[in-house]
């Protein structure tokens, strides 16, 4: 499939295309083509007569053929963005465009939050004449990797424990991990090669020792004293680790150390591949499978459903979220 790398590099190249249609959920890979497409394919002289950006709230799509249609001014080509495509009706119009673009002519639609129909002519016609490309959508057990491959583009190294506690504190949006990540490059001291749990914490304040994956940790090793520390911070602190957030990572490691019970081959590469985890953490549910067996870990299932729900007012009328996980955990653990 063709990437944002890819059609970045042909740009370069460039081999330019009368038309890139950008679409899907992921609104990062859109606007690093759109922005490179701006910053790049014209001279500062010549942005001012032959550059335009247009937003789909403020404009139809017979305006843009319009402007599409214009012959540059004292230049190759002109350059017109067209932001927040998806709020445009009719694409439909653009086939007639399309049957004969004009090659001077570069046109970007940045068609955030949705796609168009593949099937539909007007998405073939754009495909025959140009780029339709739409964007990939990130997991969750892809966040981490994709946090250490964007930080190592930079020279910048990150242990697998801060790339997993980022993915978890920030989400899939690429846009917001890629704000943090710059945040902390920036912030990170000349002397040193990598992202720390230090730089982290004091940079974008998550808690190196009080964080859901410790309590993980905790839980795994039967770590009582360790666990109940944490809970306790988690009580008295309840941004640090919202009881979703800590329910949703609780039922994930447990289902997968639940899984890896059933597993006939335990090799490492089978099993971060079959419970979707890096290898690195494939030791931690070695370990925690000698604390609990398949029939507890189903128990443990269990308990997180039924705390899941009075944490959203079930069978709870007055119990905070703190003294709810001070529950769960004693449970867990005995």
């Amino acid at each position: 499939m063709i990437s944002a790398d890819n059609i970045i590099a042909s740009i370069k190249r460039k081999d330019y295309k009368p038309i890139y249609f950008l679409m899907g959920d992921e609104a990062y890979y859109i606007d690093k083509i759109a922005n490179f497409i701006e910053e790049n394919v014209l001279e500062e002289s010549e942005k001012a007569f032959n550059q335009t950006i247009l937003y789909g709230k403020d404009t139809d799509i017979d305006a843009v053929i319009n402007a599409a249609k214009r012959f540059p001014m004292m230049a190759q080509y002109q350059v017109i963005i067209v932001k927040e495509a998806q709020h445009i009706k009719n694409f439909d119009n653009l086939q007639f465009y399309l049957q004969k673009p004009l090659l001077s002519t570069i046109l970007v639609f940045c068609h955030k939050y949705g796609t168009l129909d593949k099937r539909k002519k007007i998405a073939l016609e754009i495909d025959k004449a140009g780029v339709l490309y739409t964007t990939p959508k990130l997991y969750d057990n892809q966040a981490p990797a994709w946090i250490t491959q964007y930080l190592k583009e930079k020279n910048t190294g990150i242990d697998n424990r801060a790339a997993l506690l980022l993915a978890e504190y920030l989400g899939t949006d690429l846009s917001k991990i890629v704000n943090e990540l710059d945040k902390l490059f920036i912030t990170k001291p000349a002397s040193e090669p990598n992202i720390t749990l230090d730089l982290i914490e004091k940079n974008i304040g998550i808690s190196k020792d009080y964080n859901v994956f410790e309590l993980q940790n905790a839980l795994f090793t039967r770590n009582i004293a360790k666990a109940n520390r944490i809970v306790f911070y988690f009580a008295h602190n309840p941004k640090a680790s919202p009881m979703t957030l800590t329910l949703s990572n609780l039922f994930n490691v447990f289902s997968n150390l639940f899984c890896y019970h059933y597993l006939t081959d335990k090799n490492q590469a089978n099993v971060a591949r079959e419970l979707g985890v890096n290898p690195f953490f494939v030791k931690d549910y070695v370990a925690a499978a000698r604390v609990y067996n398949a029939v507890k870990c189903m128990k443990i299932l269990s308990e997180i459903r039924i705390y899941d729900a009075k944490s959203k007012g079930i069978d709870n009328p007055s119990t905070s979220d703190g003294e709810l996980l001070k529950e769960l955990v004693y449970k867990i653990l005995y």
